[in-house]
């Protein structure tokens, strides 16, 4: 946890006096937060994992309540015939909610990451994403929560053995930690406003500054949950699908906005949860 990791760093347990350069005493209490993030996260893996799921929980579900109008969206695009389209909405109605009750059960993790893996390329060429730099970005944030989905389950299989003596962390499960992080931070590539004022230079650099440090791993959980508590009110102010009505045509736009940013919240609560893995700058800070 955050504090637990500021606690070893500075030598503080839960009740420790600091004296400043002036003389002053200083008596740090840590009980009361340690026991709250103790009670904490084995919650959070949880609550990540429902975050990330989201995007294909609400799509799997608009697949179903839309189906003639995807299915016919898909077939005037490609000249593919109602048969073919209408197999495309029932492979990704059928995949992306299978693949959400996989990942919520904990049952076959690693296939439904494959599976949403392969729903998010197969929607990047259906829908012409590839051509969108904007929305490109934002599917391979997607992609980069469902590697650190990935990674962690791929920790939790090998927990099974956890008398045997090991040589240290898989690379896969590194590298997929790595790839993740990175994947993820191209959310907020997207945020970013090019425009000559002092509040938007501002936030530029300090949005520049956490995604660097959550990159390349370094205060890594401190710089995540920054960066969820940054997109959540993004996402609350700026996404409010809820606010428009529902026959306009902004309000499945926000819709989707809204639900892949939260799924990206996901993948970065997973960061704070899990830590930035072994392919990190907090990582060889222990080796120092």
């Amino acid at each position: 946890c955050l504090l637990c990791e500021l606690s070893s760093q500075w030598h503080i347990t839960e009740n420790t006096t600091l004296t400043t350069p002036n003389g002053l005493y200083i008596v740090i209490s840590l009980s009361s937060p340690l026991q709250f993030l103790r009670l904490t996260k084995q919650y959070l893996p949880h609550l990540a994992r429902l975050c990330l799921i989201s995007t294909f929980l609400e799509d799997g579900v608009r697949m179903w309540f839309q189906w003639s109008e995807q299915s016919d969206y898909i077939s005037a695009t490609w000249n593919c015939g109602w048969f073919l389209a209408s197999c495309f909405v029932l492979i990704n109605l059928l995949g992306q909610l299978g693949g959400c009750v996989l990942i919520l059960s904990r049952n076959l993790v690693q296939y439904a990451c494959f599976a949403l893996f392969g729903i998010i390329a197969l929607q990047t060429v259906a829908y012409s994403i590839l051509w969108d730099v904007k929305f490109l970005m934002r599917n391979l944030a997607l992609g980069g929560g469902l590697l650190l989905l990935l990674a962690e389950s791929r920790g939790e299989g090998k927990s099974m053995f956890a008398g045997v003596p090991s040589l240290g962390e898989s690379s896969p499960k590194q590298y997929m930690q790595l790839g993740g992080r990175v994947l993820l931070v191209l959310m907020f590539m997207t945020l970013l406003h090019f425009e000559l004022n002092l509040i938007t230079i501002l936030q530029n650099l300090v949005g520049t500054a956490l995604i660097v440090l959550v990159a390349v791993g370094f205060k890594t959980k401190l710089a995540a949950l920054t960066l969820v508590l940054w997109l959540a009110w993004i996402n609350l102010f700026f996404n409010a699908f809820w606010t428009v009505p529902t026959y306009k045509p902004m309000h499945d736009f926000l819709k989707y906005d809204f639900f892949q940013t939260t799924s990206v919240i996901g993948g970065l609560l997973l960061v704070v949860a899990l830590g930035p893995g072994g392919v990190s700058m907090d990582e060889k800070k222990k080796e120092w």
